[in-house]
């Protein structure tokens, strides 16, 4: 039996109570928010979102880093993964927060401060990536555009 929650893309909308992760130290900013549904934007788009279980203004749009990236590793402290009980990476899913800007060609994902997910134990946190070759804003379609000749 599912719940209703109210969402900023979607209005009010039932979900599966599996699709709750605790984020027990929240994320930078909202620090207060302790719960987050994951949702599909639709079927075919690479993006999610993120929304806060009791707060139904505040949502985030998401997106995989190995969607628009082809060698992005997770470069994470150890403390990192026991805040989310992870035993090896195939139980952790990996997100960036998007910023979609006036023009959407310019957005950018921030892969300086990933969002970790263990999908097993539905916990969550925001990391800080040890890796000095990402920023907080990585656009999006000069990297998938590299995908794109990697491939050709």
């Amino acid at each position: 039996m599912g719940i209703f929650i109210h969402t900023k893309p979607f209005g009010e909308m039932e979900v599966d109570k599996k699709q709750i992760i605790d984020f027990p130290d929240g994320i930078l900013g909202f620090d207060f928010i302790k719960k987050f549904v994951i949702l599909d934007s639709d079927e075919n788009s690479p993006f999610k979102w993120m929304q806060a279980y009791t707060e139904p203004d505040l949502a985030f749009i998401i997106i995989q880093p190995d969607f628009f990236m082809l060698d992005y590793e997770l470069a994470i402290s150890q403390s990192d993964f026991e805040a989310v009980e992870a035993e090896e990476d195939e139980s952790l899913l990996v997100f960036a927060i998007v910023t979609i800007p006036a023009n959407p060609a310019d957005m950018t994902a921030n892969l300086q401060g990933p969002i970790i997910i263990n999908t097993k134990k539905r916990l969550g946190r925001q990391v800080i990536s040890l890796s000095d070759k990402y920023s907080v804003k990585h656009k999006i379609l000069d990297e998938m555009k590299n995908l794109g000749q990697s491939k050709g």
